[in-house]
């Protein structure tokens, strides 16, 4: 099932559509630590609820800068897929589940120098304040309401 409900902007961030329809699975992270070079870690049976739960805590969990790939493995399979990729200050995909759940304040608080943070972006879903959602429209509570 396609969220059809995301609005891109952003020339070089292409969508994957992993996580929509899934019950269940295990993340894995790929972090760069302050020596320089990478490392991978898997995320605790209650952190994988969690990450279901809520999709914004897969990327939003991490220091600034550190979070580089997430990888998705569905229940019963015995591969990972990835669902965010980042490489340098570009963001290179992300899963439209993610982006349905990921605010502004998540974006300017640990994706500021990357492509993500996004003026046009924020224009085009009508963002206004750090809580409102970054790639889905986001109601304006004083406008009038169409049928």
């Amino acid at each position: 099932m396609k969220n059809t409900n995301i609005i891109n902007t952003i020339a070089d961030l292409r969508t994957v559509d992993y996580l929509s329809g899934k019950t269940g699975g295990k993340f894995r992270m790929i972090t760069k630590v302050r020596g320089g070079y990478t490392s991978c870690s898997d995320a605790r049976p209650f952190e994988n609820e969690l990450m279901f739960n809520n999709p914004e805590s897969i990327i939003s969990g991490y220091k600034r800068g550190a979070l580089q790939t997430v990888e998705f493995c569905p229940d019963g399979a015995d591969y990972y897929l990835t669902i965010f990729a980042r490489v340098g200050k570009k963001v290179k995909f992300m899963d439209e589940a993610i982006m349905a759940a990921l605010t502004v304040g998540t974006i300017n608080g640990m994706f500021y120098n990357t492509n993500l943070m996004d003026m046009y972006q924020y224009k085009a879903v009508n963002s206004k304040t750090w809580a409102d959602k970054a790639f889905t429209m986001n109601v304006d509570a004083g406008a009038p309401k169409t049928a």
